[in-house]
C-alpha cells in the first residue's frame, strides 16, 4: 500500500504545475477595467491583438503545435474587423485558437457562464486577484444569473447536457437531453435569458424527437455564486441507492478545484449520509478539474481507525480514517484536466473500475490572462506527462466499462450512471 501511495504522489508532481499556476493566479493587463457585464469602449480588433500577442508570448509550445501562428493572425484579423460585438469577436477568436488543437486555450467572455465559473476557481486563491476584480464585481462575489444547466449545441439546436442538483432547473423538471426551444418567447441565451430581474420565466422545451413532446416549464432564475455553486450541487447530489439489500452511495463532483470538495466527500463517507453504504459511486462527469492526485490516497491509504468511548453513557463508536470499501468512478467526454488524471490513476493502480465514455483528452496546464475589457483568456502554458511518459492530451482515458450516452432527446435517461451503480452493487456482494 505504501508503494501505491508513492506512485500517486509522483502523479501529483506531473500535475503540480497546475497547482502552482492556480497559486500564481491571473495576469492582468494594465489599463482601466470596465464592468464584467458591460463591454464599455469595447474594440474587437484591440481584443484580437491582445489575445494573439498573449498566446504568442505564453503558449507552451514555441512551434505552436505545428501551426503558423503569424499566418493565422493575417487570416482572422480581417474577419474581426467586420464585427462590433464581443460575442461575435469571441467566436472568431476562438475559431483561431482552436487551430492550435490544444485544450486550456480559449477566450471566455462575460456573456457565458463558464467565464464566471473560471473566475470562481481562481478568485478565492489570490488576494491580489480579488483586488483586481473589484471593478468587475464590487461586492466581491463572482455571480451570474442562471438556472443551473450546461448546454451543448448540435446541428444548430441547443440541448441540456447537464443539470446541477438542487438548482432551479432541477426543481422545474428540466432533464438532460431536453431541447431548448425558447425562453420567455425568445431564443435561448445562457446569460441574457435570465438577466431580467424577474422571479419566473417560461421555457418551451422538446423532450423527445416528436413535436408532440413540446411542453412549457416555469423556472425561477437565481444569482449563482461561482465560488460556492458546485459545492452546493455536490451536497445536493449525495444520495443512497438501495438495491438487493445493499446500499450504494453516490456523489457528483462537478468541480474538484479546491480542498472543500474533497473535504465534503470525506465527511460524507466517514461521518455523514454515506458512512454506512456498502459501495460508492464517484461521479466526475462534466464541470471542471483541478484536483491533486493525492486525493486518491483516501481510497488507497492506510491509517488507524479512531474509537470514541463514553463509559457514562455506554457509548462506543469507531470511525475509519480511509475508505476501504468498493468504489466506482464515473466519467464522460466532458470529464477533463485533473479529473482525467484521477481516472488514469484509478486504472493504473487498480483502485476501482472506471465506467462511462472516453474522457476529454484535455490535460495540459492552463493559466488565465484577464483582458482589459474583462474577458478571460485561458492559455496552455505547460505540457503534462504522467509517470514521466504518458500524455493524455488529445487521447483521454478509455473506461474499463464503456457505456455510450446519446444526448438529444434522452429524456433524462442516464445509462452510464445506471451501469456505475450496477457495477458498485456487484462489487459489494
Amino acid at each position: 500500500m505504501k508503494i501505491l501511495d508513492r506512485k500517486i504522489s509522483r502523479l501529483s508532481v506531473a500535475s503540480g504545475i497546475l497547482a502552482v499556476l492556480i497559486t500564481i493566479g491571473l495576469h492582468l493587463y494594465s489599463g482601466s477595467l470596465s464592468s464584467a457585464n458591460q463591454a464599455s469602449g469595447f474594440n474587437a480588433v484591440t481584443l484580437f491583438e491582445q489575445v494573439w500577442q498573449t498566446v504568442n508570448e505564453h503558449f507552451y509550445d514555441p512551434e505552436f503545435n505545428g501551426v503558423n501562428w503569424s499566418a493565422l493572425r493575417e487570416q482572422y484579423q480581417p474577419q474581426v474587423q467586420q464585427v462590433n460585438t464581443r460575442e461575435a469577436a469571441a467566436a472568431i477568436i476562438n475559431t483561431m485558437l482552436a487551430e492550435l488543437n490544444t485544450s486550456h486555450t480559449r477566450l471566455y467572455i462575460p456573456e457565458e457562464p463558464a467565464y464566471y465559473q473560471l473566475l470562481g476557481i481562481f478568485q478565492p486563491r489570490s488576494s491580489d486577484l480579488q483586488d483586481q476584480l473589484q471593478p468587475f464585481f464590487p461586492d466581491g462575489k463572482i455571480t451570474y444569473p442562471g438556472i443551473g444547466i450546461f448546454t451543448r449545441t448540435l446541428d444548430g439546436e441547443t440541448f441540456v447536457s447537464g443539470v446541477l442538483e438542487g438548482s432551479p432547473a432541477a426543481a422545474a423538471g428540466l432533464q438532460v437531453g431536453d431541447r431548448i426551444v425558447s425562453v420567455a418567447g425568445r431564443p435561448f441565451h445562457p446569460i441574457q435569458s435570465f438577466d431580467h430581474g424577474i422571479n419566473r420565466v417560461e421555457m418551451v422545451i422538446q423532450r423527445t424527437a416528436s413535436q408532440d413532446s413540446l411542453q412549457t416549464l416555469t423556472v425561477a432564475p437565481k444569482q449563482f455564486e461561482a465560488t460556492t455553486m458546485f459545492l452546493d450541487a455536490q451536497i445536493a447530489s449525495t444520495e443512497v441507492i438501495e438495491q438487493q439489500n445493499r446500499r450504494i452511495g453516490y456523489m457528483h463532483l462537478w468541480s474538484y478545484a479546491g480542498d472543500q470538495y474533497q473535504q465534503q466527500l470525506e465527511d460524507e463517507l466517514l461521518y455523514g449520509r454515506l458512512k454506512d453504504v456498502d459501495a460508492f459511486v464517484l461521479d466526475l462527469r462534466g464541470g471542471w478539474g483541478g484536483a491533486s492526485p493525492t486525493v486518491l490516497n483516501f481510497f488507497t491509504g492506510r491509517g488507524p481507525s479512531i474509537t470514541n468511548i463514553v463509559p457514562r453513557q455506554n457509548l462506543r463508536a469507531t470511525t475509519p480514517s480511509h475508505w476501504n470499501k468498493p468504489v466506482v468512478m464515473l466519467v464522460n467526454q466532458e470529464s477533463r484536466s485533473a479529473k482525467e488524471i484521477l481516472a488514469y490513476a484509478f486504472q493504473q493502480y487498480k483502485i476501482g473500475p472506471v465506467v462511462g465514455s472516453r474522457t476529454a483528452g484535455a490535460v495540459v496546464a492552463g493559466r488565465p490572462f484577464l483582458m482589459p475589457d474583462g474577458s478571460a483568456l485561458y492559455v496552455a502554458v505547460a505540457d503534462v506527462l504522467l509517470d514521466g511518459t504518458q500524455r493524455l492530451e488529445g487521447r483521454g482515458v478509455v473506461p474499463d466499462i464503456p457505456v455510450s450516452a446519446v444526448l438529444p432527446y434522452a429524456a433524462g435517461a442516464d445509462p452510464q450512471r445506471e451501469q456505475a451503480i450496477k457495477t458498485a452493487l456487484q462489487a459489494s456482494q
